[in-house]
């Protein structure tokens, strides 16, 4: 298996081998061979009152490349749909002047194309790191200006365009249902990874050559439900290196277990937006039902594992049940832990400020995280455990 790079040598926990890390790879999925078949009927289930163990049967890192997919085969199912696999020759791209990434996906003779302006740092030398936004970057324009970093949005309606505000199409009607028809119950979020990844894939077939992006620093950066978006879109795609999930409430990070034992008026699994999810999902696991869900979102976050992850909160927001979050986080740290790494995946929920307006108290990890992750600087990322709760 390829790597582009590698962290430093780890400690021996437990019955982990000491081995070095990867920071990124040079595939969407490392270990799609290990996908489940067969799955049990939600009635089935067994009911799990703690969140489930992330790290069940993992006794080494190759042992988690397994469980990773999985937990990914599991949340597909159960909760956002198939993300499909992608044959060689379906995706092309080119350039269209010099900054406009265009990328083509046909299936079954049916196309489908993404567009994406790049905008070039002024300052650095090409390849540059690219930080991609999901909907937009909502993170302060201090926090990449004057660095090397390039940007890009993903326009995530040319995918799938339901939206909570305006008109949009239903399931069914979606570019990405025209190209698969026998998906149409699929969540948005599945599409939306989906989609992302073809900009990767167009990224990676022209090369930085072409696109003047370093491969192996890419980042990907939402808020709200674009939060949820980027979280979704870096645990699904192992060629992004730093995920920034900023306030993504519930159905991001927060466990949906720990939001339906919450007095607050939250987002849990009955009170949520289901053109994002599978319908089934709220059928099979409503009220307490949601016990017998066979993973929870700390999963969802640790899938990001062994590449960096931070999560961004806002507890003067109770719908984005934060309260949920920080178990969710806590849990998720534990597979970073496991491997000597856990100074890869930090949180930070600070109050005080409006929703998707980060205050500055909190630039310092998010730059922390930036520069470390995707400009391969010397920064402190060791104890980002930042919490007003």
């Amino acid at each position: 298996m390829k790597k582009y790079f590698w962290g430093a040598l780890l400690m021996l926990l437990g019955t982990v081998t000491t081995v070095a890390q990867p920071l990124v790879y040079d595939k969407e999925n490392t270990g799609a061979k290990y996908a489940l078949k067969r799955f049990k009927a939600p009635a089935e289930l067994p009911v799990i009152r703690d969140l489930p163990d992330a790290l069940a049967g993992v006794k080494n890192f190759k042992g988690w490349e397994r469980r990773r997919n999985e937990i990914a085969s599991l949340i597909q199912h159960y909760g956002i749909g198939i993300k499909p696999v992608m044959k060689p020759g379906q995706v092309k791209a080119q350039m269209q002047g010099d900054t406009m990434l265009v990328v083509d996906v046909t299936v079954g003779g049916k196309a489908l194309r993404l567009q994406s302006e790049i905008r070039y740092p002024k300052v650095g030398q090409p390849p540059y790191a690219l930080m991609i936004g999901t909907s937009m970057i909502s993170l302060p324009r201090q926090l990449l200006a004057d660095r090397p970093i390039a940007t890009m949005v993903f326009h995530e309606k040319q995918v799938n365009d339901y939206g909570q505000w305006g008109p949009h199409h239903d399931r069914g009607e979606h570019p990405f249902d025209l190209l698969y028809p026998e998906l149409t119950a699929n969540g948005a979020y599945s599409e939306w990874a989906w989609g992302l990844s073809r900009l990767i894939d167009g990224l990676q077939l022209l090369g930085p050559e072409v696109t003047k992006i370093d491969m192996a620093h890419i980042g990907v950066t939402g808020c709200s439900y674009a939060g949820k978006m980027a979280l979704y879109c870096g645990a699904f795609d192992e060629r992004v290196a730093l995920t920034i999930a900023q306030e993504p409430g519930g159905g991001g990070a927060a466990a949906w277990r720990k939001s339906h034992e919450s007095k607050e008026k939250v987002e849990d699994i009955d009170k949520t937006d289901y053109h994002w999810f599978l319908e089934s999902q709220r059928d099979n696991f409503s009220g307490d039902s949601v016990y017998r869900l066979p993973y929870d979102q700390h999963e969802l976050c640790a899938m990001v594992c062994p590449r960096a992850l931070l999560l961004l909160g806002n507890p003067d927001y109770v719908w984005l049940s934060d309260a949920a979050m920080l178990p969710s986080a806590r849990a998720a740290r534990e597979v970073w832990q496991r491997f000597g790494i856990a100074d890869r995946m930090g949180w930070s929920i600070v109050s005080g400020h409006g929703h998707c307006q980060l205050p500055e108290k909190q630039w310092a990890e998010v730059q922390a995280f930036i520069d470390r992750f995707l400009l391969g600087r010397d920064a402190d990322t060791s104890d980002v455990r930042i919490c007003d709760l």
